[in-house]
């Protein structure tokens, strides 16, 4: 549509804060209330913003609207890939979802359950019959697609997934034909979703770390994802902070993540590898306050987590931290002894105001959400 600097800046607006008032908008992009009247109405012509009354607060006076996403306005499709399900959304701009679907492969947390799930085709061949219906109930508004899935993320091609035995899989088999298509780790994309609707919004630096079937996260400078040089950055689980005895599936031996995942736990409590790493970390985290064996176990994990925690504080100085995945109900379970092993870990000049320790507010939604942003970012300058 070829929008003006001040359409674009108020389009944005209204995206990172659906439902603010025309003149509160105005005041963002730093222009009177006439030329918003301006730009407001050169988006509703395009069909990107609409206008409602917002909800009446009992005074006199004029009712005021706010500016929302519009009615027949563009989406973006957001998948999120895990090690046992998948999850697709249609979401608008503003970040709402209007409509998804979803698989659970497993589901069951059944430690004989197979936790790889199914072969990549078959998985991928199903995400591609999802969006082709949703592509088909909304025609011509559908622009682009993110997808988050686990392990190395290069382009659109996953080169290992963690928790499935995926090599070098190119993720376009989704949607082969589609003009923007971007993916990324599932990890990486939730700390970019807790940066810009989660927990870390107006952190300067954030650090997320995801604990899954590994370990991942990002650091998010002034809400810019440091990605690394190859898009690698984040794997943090691979950092040698571990036993250096037991070898990861990576290759490397020590790794963290094998220090404080679901196959730690299993060891610890002298079990055989379980199938659902996932769902035998979480289940045992719940079971912590009633067995005793199975508390020692956690607070095992849990100690490892801390101490890896602040070893990552202690490198890159962030003013929050977020945990997602499995490290929430890790920090419940035994939250005094996780806030014991990070001070521990902290070094001194730390300790007087360490930054805090947060529960990702977005949850399981964190990937797909950071995915509905990524593909909001390649499809903007072409509304």
């Amino acid at each position: 549509m070829g929008m003006s600097p001040r359409a674009a800046e108020l389009l944005r607006v209204v995206h990172e804060s659906p439902g603010t008032t025309r003149a509160d908008a105005a005041r963002a992009i730093g222009i009177g209330t006439g030329a918003a009247t301006e730009v407001v109405a050169q988006l509703a012509a395009a069909e990107l913003v609409g206008e409602r009354p917002a909800q009446r607060t009992g005074g006199r006076g004029r009712p005021t609207t706010v500016l929302v996403p519009h009615e027949r306005g563009p989406l973006v499709l957001a998948v999120s890939i895990t090690h046992e399900a998948w999850l697709l959304q249609a979401v608008e701009i503003g970040g709402a979802v209007v409509a998804g679907a979803g698989s659970a492969e497993t589901g069951s947390g059944d430690d004989d359950a197979d936790g790889a799930g199914r072969d990549a085709p078959v998985v991928l061949a199903d995400i591609r019959a999802a969006v082709t219906r949703l592509r088909r109930r909304f025609p011509r508004r559908v622009r682009a697609i993110g997808v988050a899935a686990p392990g190395t993320v290069a382009g659109t091609t996953v080169g290992h997934a963690t928790g499935r035995s995926w090599r070098n899989l190119d993720l376009r088999a989704i949607w082969p034909r589609a003009e923007f298509f971007v993916a990324g780790n599932d990890a990486t994309l939730a700390a970019a979703a807790e940066s810009s609707r989660g927990a870390a919004v107006g952190a300067e630096v954030a650090l997320h770390i995801r604990l899954q079937a590994g370990v991942g996260g990002a650091v998010v400078d002034r809400g810019r994802v440091l990605t690394g040089a190859h898009g690698f950055g984040g794997e943090f689980g691979h950092v040698p902070l571990g036993d250096p005895a037991v070898t990861c599936p990576c290759g490397a031996s020590g790794c963290w993540g094998t220090a404080v995942d679901g196959s730690a736990l299993a060891r610890l409590l002298g079990r055989r590898e379980p199938r659902d790493p996932v769902a035998f970390l979480d289940r045992a985290a719940s079971a912590a306050s009633t067995d005793a064996r199975t508390r020692a176990a956690v607070g095992a994990v849990v100690d490892a987590l801390g101490r890896g925690v602040a070893g990552f504080v202690n490198a890159i100085d962030p003013d929050v931290v977020t945990l997602g995945g499995s490290a929430v109900p890790l920090m419940r379970a035994e939250p005094q002894r996780l806030a014991a092993a990070y001070d521990a870990g902290l070094m001194r000049v730390r300790r007087d105001a360490p930054p805090m320790l947060l529960p990702a507010a977005l949850g399981e939604q964190g990937p797909v959400t950071g995915a509905a942003e990524l593909a909001w970012q390649a499809v903007w300058a072409h509304l």
